[in-house]
């Protein structure tokens, strides 16, 4: 169908000088089947593919805020650790380590 207006306007176009609605519309019929053409070789060209691309969009916002909340977790344990280091070394070097008996 598309294909048939784009050719009727190609036809309509060839031997004489087109005028700016015509182009126009030959401009337009070409990209909408371009784009249909790229939609159903990347397998979004059914009615489930605006779902399935919001479905994906939400996945990967989630798998984006678990990435961030891990990398946070992991910088706090990293400070932590670093803090319970400079405690111990400050307890040692006060001495506080040879009042302890076991």
């Amino acid at each position: 169908m598309k294909e048939e207006m784009l050719a009727r306007l190609v036809a309509q176009a060839q031997g004489q000088v087109a005028d700016m609605v015509t182009i126009r519309a030959l401009i337009e019929e070409a990209s909408d089947l371009g784009a249909g053409r790229a939609l159903e070789r990347l397998g979004l060209s059914d009615r489930g593919a605006e779902t399935d691309v919001r479905e994906l969009r939400e996945l990967l916002s989630a798998w984006r805020d678990a990435k961030k909340a891990a990398r946070g977790a992991v910088i706090g344990w990293i400070v932590r650790i670093g803090m319970a280091m400079v405690l111990l070394g400050v307890a040692v070097k006060v001495g506080l380590v040879g009042l302890v008996k076991a």
